[in-house]
């Protein structure tokens, strides 16, 4: 039995051999949200991965967002959350509560749990070293950010001086001004101007279905000019707008690969990085 045992486990390293030489040195970005981020069982599944890829040689950027935790806080404060087209609109008082909750608690909350678990990870936002340069987006949104430009140099000297990078969204203005930025559209223009071999997305569902009920319904390959019919028809709508476009815009940017998967499953990740099959919805062009 011990001998069956590690027959298997020799197989699936043999099987990983090949994928774990391709990523190796190169850059993947994972957007972390979602149940994944306040299920305990499935955030050390997810931080252990991370740190499986980083033993491995692979440069993981973790770009995490915190909805739960936001509109938990702002409940206890006794501030309305309020969602148009699926971004959080943020007034003065929200985007104080997103900084504190994002960069402060969020953010060091993860650190710590990487390195309890055996990793070296160093904690950032957008507002360090000047990451995430925004300006108030279009439309009645309050202070949500659109991303004028990435410095990447914070996020390569973590990389380079061994660390995991793990991101807040928020990010200002040349006066200041923070802005509450989404955690996909971040990861996606992080993903881009690291030039990142993928990105990953964490989601509540097993990817973009053709009916959000009917789970058999996933629609594993996306080609991006697919996209706006996919919109106009409702098949993308609400929170996974953003995800959607966001994931759209790597691709068109050069990065490799863009998936969206199932956060919910343990080892999503590895699942969708060390086999042919993977998991979830890719998107190409």
């Amino acid at each position: 039995m011990i001998a069956d045992c590690n027959n298997i486990k020799a197989k699936v390293l043999t099987a990983a051999l090949p994928y774990i030489q391709k990523y190796a040195g190169k850059t993947v970005v994972v957007k972390y949200g979602g149940n994944a981020m306040v299920h305990a069982d499935l955030k050390k599944a997810v931080m252990s991965d991370i740190i499986l890829l980083s033993l491995v040689g692979i440069h993981v950027v973790l770009v995490h967002g915190g909805g739960p935790e936001i509109s938990g806080m702002l409940k206890k404060l006794d501030i309305p959350s309020r969602f148009v087209d699926g971004l959080r609109y943020t007034d003065e008082e929200t985007a104080q509560v997103v900084q504190m909750v994002l960069a402060g608690k969020t953010n060091k909350d993860l650190v710590s749990l990487i390195g309890q678990l055996g990793g070296n990870a160093i904690g950032l936002c957008g507002i360090d070293g000047g990451m995430i340069k925004a300006k108030k987006i279009d439309g009645d949104y309050g202070f949500v950010g659109e991303i004028t430009q990435i410095n990447t140099d914070p996020i390569t000297q973590a990389i380079q001086s061994g660390y995991i990078p793990v991101i807040a969204t928020v990010g200002t203005d040349c006066k200041g001004q923070t802005y509450n930025i989404n955690a996909d559209t971040a990861a996606a223009e992080i993903a881009s101007a690291l030039k990142a071999e993928s990105i990953i997305t964490l989601t509540d569902i097993r990817g973009l279905m053709r009916d959000i009920s009917d789970e058999n319904s996933l629609i594993p390959v996306v080609k991006i000019d697919e996209v706006e019919t996919l919109m106009n028809d409702g098949i993308i709508s609400g929170g996974m707008i953003p995800k959607v476009k966001s994931l759209k815009k790597s691709v068109q940017s050069g990065v490799e690969k863009a998936v969206m998967i199932d956060g919910r499953i343990e080892h999503s990740i590895l699942i969708e990085m060390f086999s042919d099959e993977g998991v979830g919805t890719m998107f190409i062009k």
